[in-house]
């Protein structure tokens, strides 16, 4: 930053003549000009200046070819995924300009998104990054990025990495939410139809509570990310609703599964202190609805009022690197709930290996106790793999194949179908859902029978 300010009161203290000084990294070039002037600079970036009035004047020019190195690439946004994928050209002239234009050669093909930028000394409190105001992408061929901008300043080319694409990476996510979507709401239609007839201990009382809750905020989710699978439809009102709807269901299925993790463990431990209803409601509704609100709350509110933005043009959360981006306001919470899941996962199996014979008296509070076991033990592996291969596919985006692939399609996978497990898990994990489930399901196809059986016979 110093530099490049320090270079540009060198080139305002040249002489008029017109000089050229030429070396591997570096090009100064002085040129007396009369209306336009266009170049050529290293070969590697293109020139071409309208200057209004037709006046007579000099124009300085210093190409940088390894200024990449040096400065940082932060933007105006505070990001820090973008790279310098160009030359650094400093241009200098004493006067007013209709436009500039600059091609220039870029360094590395592989990345995508090209922003043209110039190196705004007042951002950050004087510490200066690259902004894009009065600047733009006026063509971008392969290997070259056409620029124009109305002012004069260092100027460079900012990309960042293509997005991921992998053959029907889509259409798995699709398919997998649309059957986790159903599953959910079969799962739901069930449970209000057996809840009577099911819920009849605490413990059991607690499980159904958790999973409906559990399986409701998925099914809320996965709607928001299908909703906002086109952001090309949408303003952006309904991106960053989409967006916080997004954020706090997920973090809300998190915060019901830990709930239901911890009162396994307290009921396990504290045998002769159960948990009662209204304690267990008043803890879960505080960790799966109050702390989700306030954590999407206040990151929504915290980047609004630093001038950073809070979501993408995909309608998620922005990832800029290690604790930066508003998706830590995420990813810290839900790393969270998986440790405290697997710490309660492993209490609970050491507890259960030390128990004695089972009391018959209680028996139905230990085949409810089980039925969580199960419920506990399947969601934590699902939701762990998941959203570990998730933070995988963040922090080792930059992995080849095979290994890139495989994290990438085990993520999708699991994490599209995650509403599938739970309905396995509710209807199968408890004998009596199970019974009731297969009941409707064979009650339902027999009255499509009849009814298919009677049009049949009416035609």
């Amino acid at each position: 930053e110093t530099l490049l300010l320090s270079l540009e009161t060198v080139s305002n203290a040249l002489s008029n003549d017109s000089f050229e000084i030429a070396t591997p990294l570096i090009l100064l070039n002085k040129t007396a000009i009369t209306g336009s002037f266009s170049a050529d600079l290293n070969s590697s970036v293109v020139i071409d200046v309208s200057v209004p009035g037709d006046p007579s004047s000099t124009i300085t020019t210093i190409t940088f070819a390894s200024m990449d190195n040096v400065l940082p690439a932060r933007n105006a946004s505070n990001s820090t995924i973008n790279t310098i994928n160009g030359n650094v050209v400093l241009v200098n002239f004493k006067g007013s300009i209709n436009n500039v234009s600059f091609s220039f050669d870029i360094i590395n093909e592989t990345l995508g998104n090209p922003q043209c930028v110039f190196w705004n000394f007042s951002l950050f409190n004087g510490l200066g990054g690259w902004d894009d105001e009065g600047c733009e992408v006026n063509k971008s061929d392969d290997g070259r990025i056409t620029c124009q901008c109305d002012h004069l300043t260092s100027f460079s080319v900012l990309m960042s990495k293509k997005p991921v694409e992998l053959p029907f990476l889509k259409e798995i996510t699709y398919v997998g939410l649309g059957v986790s979507i159903c599953s959910l709401l079969v799962l739901l239609i069930i449970e209000a139809l057996v809840w009577s007839a099911v819920v009849k201990t605490n413990l059991s009382h607690f499980r159904h509570t958790a999973l409906v809750n559990i399986s409701l905020c998925l099914f809320l989710a996965d709607c928001s990310f299908i909703a906002s699978s086109f952001p090309e439809i949408l303003n952006g009102t309904s991106c960053l609703i989409l967006t916080v709807c997004k954020h706090f269901f997920f973090l809300s299925m998190f915060g019901w599964a830990m709930s239901l993790s911890i009162m396994l463990v307290h009921q396990l431990i504290f045998v002769f202190n159960p948990l009662r209803k209204r304690v267990f409601m008043f803890f879960s509704s505080i960790v799966g609805y109050v702390c989700p609100v306030i954590i999407v709350g206040t990151s929504y509110v915290y980047y609004k009022y630093t001038g950073s933005p809070y979501h993408s043009d995909k309608c998620w959360l922005i990832f800029d690197g290690l604790l930066k981006g508003s998706m830590h306001a995420f990813l810290i919470p839900v790393g969270i709930v998986l440790m405290t899941n697997v710490f309660s996962m492993v209490v609970v199996i050491l507890t259960l290996m030390k128990s004695s014979s089972p009391d018959s008296s209680k028996a139905e509070d230990k085949d409810t106790a089980k039925s969580i076991l199960k419920v506990v033990v399947f969601l934590t592996p699902v939701f762990g793999i998941t959203w570990i291969l998730g933070f995988l596919q963040l922090f080792l985006s930059d992995a080849g194949p095979p290994l890139f692939e495989i994290i990438h399609y085990s993520f999708t996978i699991l994490n599209s179908f995650q509403g599938f497990f739970i309905f396995l898990t509710g209807c199968f994990a408890e004998q009596k859902v199970g019974f009731f489930f297969f009941f409707f399901f064979f009650l339902a196809q027999s009255v499509v029978y009849l009814i298919l059986s009677l049009s049949a016979v009416i035609c």
